[in-house]
């Protein structure tokens, strides 16, 4: 297996932000995948440092505020050394965990990043997404409401996830818009219809989230019924029953090609997202989740590798014969407003 030096560095947009072209998705430290141990995923957070990761992306769903939490002291610790990304819009409820509603009215926005820098510890957010879309909010009072945090100086730069072209288009109108962060995967490819295109057009950062389809290309992801009580895949269409045995046997491309060049199957997935950018020309920035440093050194170690156009060639059929939709309700994602 490739080891890793310290990741080469892209930019988020045209605000001159520079990261290392891979960062850390930071949600599975505190829900979602099962149990945490929050020794090993602060370890994995300062190895991360250590391997050129610069930049971490939180929610404040993630938790229910837990996850901006649990990294504020790692903020503290670091903070002229990282690029803190958290994001807003998602709304739940305590007593209803499958409950999810979007929330872009800009009252809420001022209330939500006052939250997050509390919970943080910071006085400013590196890059603050509009998390989800809610097409009754005109974008453009959204993303004004956003350009106010900016020159308050509460935020440094704009994101948005899971936006059509069209959307991303409107808001950059308004305000410069740094990164898009959406699915995009092996897997999940429904990105490069509208929003990679756009992306490209205005200079924006393409922010890669689930860039290993939620563990399943790497290969080694036990059947549904052995994930742990808690972990939400166990309710994802991709996942389950029919659906997962037909896309475990799309991966054969995948573990070939890795047998081949003596690295992981994850190795070749993240390669191939970190492909797309010369592909489609513009700066690509997965963030795979991991809470261990021994992925987060697989993982990172991706970044240096490049495939061959014949190798290209054979992963390119694997997005179109995937069974199931990304989400149970795909109504939140750009690929269901397009």
């Amino acid at each position: 297996m490739t080891t890793s030096a310290v990741l080469p560095t892209t930019t988020l947009g045209t605000d001159g932000i520079r990261v290392g072209v891979q960062g850390l998705g930071c949600m599975g430290m505190s829900e979602f995948y099962g149990p945490t141990d929050r020794t090993e995923s602060r370890a994995t957070l300062d190895h991360a440092l250590e391997l050129g990761v610069t930049l971490f992306d939180t929610a404040d769903i993630y938790g229910s505020g837990d996850n901006e939490e649990f990294l504020s002291d790692f903020v503290r610790a670091n903070r002229d050394r990282i690029v803190l990304a958290t994001k807003f819009a998602i709304l739940r409820k305590a007593d209803d965990p499958q409950y999810r509603g979007i929330d872009n009215s800009p009252d809420y926005i001022r209330a939500a990043v006052d939250a997050s820098l509390r919970r943080l510890g910071t006085d400013t957010i590196d890059l603050y997404y509009m998390h989800r879309r809610d097409p009754r909010v005109p974008i453009e009072d959204s993303v004004g409401v956003m350009a106010e945090l900016v020159r308050a100086g509460k935020v440094r730069a704009l994101g948005l996830s899971e936006v059509t072209g069209d959307e991303l288009r409107a808001a950059h109108g308004v305000h410069p818009i740094a990164a898009v962060q959406s699915e995009w995967s092996l897997f999940s490819r429904d990105v490069e219809r509208t929003a990679v295109p756009a992306a490209a057009e205005l200079g924006v950062t393409f922010v890669p989230y689930s860039p290993l389809g939620r563990g399943f290309l790497t290969g080694a992801l036990p059947s549904t019924g052995d994930l742990a009580e808690g972990d939400f895949r166990r309710n994802m269409p991709r996942f389950t029953g029919d659906n997962a045995t037909h896309n475990a046997g799309l991966l054969a491309p995948l573990h070939a090609i890795a047998e081949a060049r003596e690295l992981t199957p994850a190795q070749i997935a993240l390669a191939w997202v970190q492909s797309r950018a010369q592909v489609h020309g513009l700066p690509v920035v997965p963030i795979p989740g991991t809470r261990r440093r021994t992925r987060l050194a697989e993982n990172a170690a991706a970044a240096t590798v490049t495939l061959t156009a014949a190798e290209l060639d054979r992963l390119e059929p694997i997005a179109g014969q995937v069974a199931g939709p990304r989400y149970p309700d795909m109504s939140f994602t750009s690929a269901g407003r397009e």
